[in-house]
């Protein structure tokens, strides 16, 4: 592992790794000004789907009081919308979502649905906070009645929340695979591509990266399959004893962004 006082560009979860909610983590507003001092970069790779890049510009602003720019958030939402203008550009889309979600993509140019229609080329499913049983009903109408591909924005099954976890799209899934056989592929972490982006438009090289995150599945993979080094944080979902036993270790771990941020500087607690 490359020594952590060399890092400058840091991929950042989000929820459970630098917040939870609308709280700031303890650390979180020191390392990133730690990041800038240094001539680095921290970027936002999550897999919320949910927010597009300017509604996370605002959220940073508002409630964090951080001023960011939209190139700097990797959303599953974003990487997903990427993969769909490749593959289907002209074709028409089922998409359950958010309507936020849905919105965006129409915005970029895409044929969306939210109704079951035999034109249909694929189906996608996303992080949606405004589930209902009906969207629920009308994605399984479609995997039941065409033979077509299904992808999801990301495999995360549950979401930090001010109380514990919410179901995520992972779990989402599950629930559609239960009901039709169907399993889907996953778009945004822990795809390498996510990593490839952020190295593309930051300039920076593996070797100066650090993939910072609380889920050793989505985060810690996604830095894996990368190439570049891992730091696993354990404000969110995953435990040491998680960390200890698992296909996805860390480059290292620490209890918080805030003992990263020591270790950075070379202080030992």
């Amino acid at each position: 592992m490359t020594p952590l006082s060399e890092k400058k560009l840091f991929l950042f979860d989000i929820d459970g790794t630098i917040a939870v909610g609308d709280t700031l983590l303890p650390g979180s507003r020191e390392l990133l000004s730690y990041i800038r001092s240094v001539g680095g970069a921290a970027y936002y790779i999550t897999n919320n789907s949910t927010k597009s890049g300017a509604d996370y510009v605002r959220r940073f602003r508002d409630v964090f009081r951080l001023e960011t720019t939209e190139d700097l958030f990797i959303t599953s939402g974003y990487m997903t919308l990427r993969f769909l203008q490749r593959h289907y550009p002209t074709q028409t889309i089922f998409v359950m979502g958010t309507a936020s979600f849905v919105s965006e993509l129409k915005k970029q140019g895409l044929h969306v649905t939210e109704t079951c229609q035999e034109d249909i080329a694929c189906a996608v499913a996303a992080y949606d906070s405004e589930l209902t049983y009906q969207k629920l009903v009308e994605i399984c109408r479609v995997f039941s009645t065409l033979e077509v591909p299904f992808y999801a924005t990301n495999p995360d099954l549950c979401c930090p929340f001010d109380f514990g976890f919410i179901p995520d799209c992972g779990s989402i899934c599950q629930m559609i695979t239960a009901s039709t056989g169907k399993t889907p592929l996953y778009l945004g972490k822990p795809s390498r591509e996510i990593v490839d982006l952020c190295l593309e438009r930051s300039g920076f090289s593996p070797s100066q990266t650090l993939v910072v995150g609380d889920r050793l599945y989505t985060d810690i993979a996604c830095g894996i399959n990368g190439e570049v080094d891992t730091c696993l944080v354990y404000t969110g979902e995953a435990t040491p004893q998680e960390a200890a036993d698992t296909p996805y270790p860390p480059s290292c771990a620490f209890e918080s962004v805030r003992e990263l941020l020591d270790a950075c500087r070379g202080i030992r607690s």
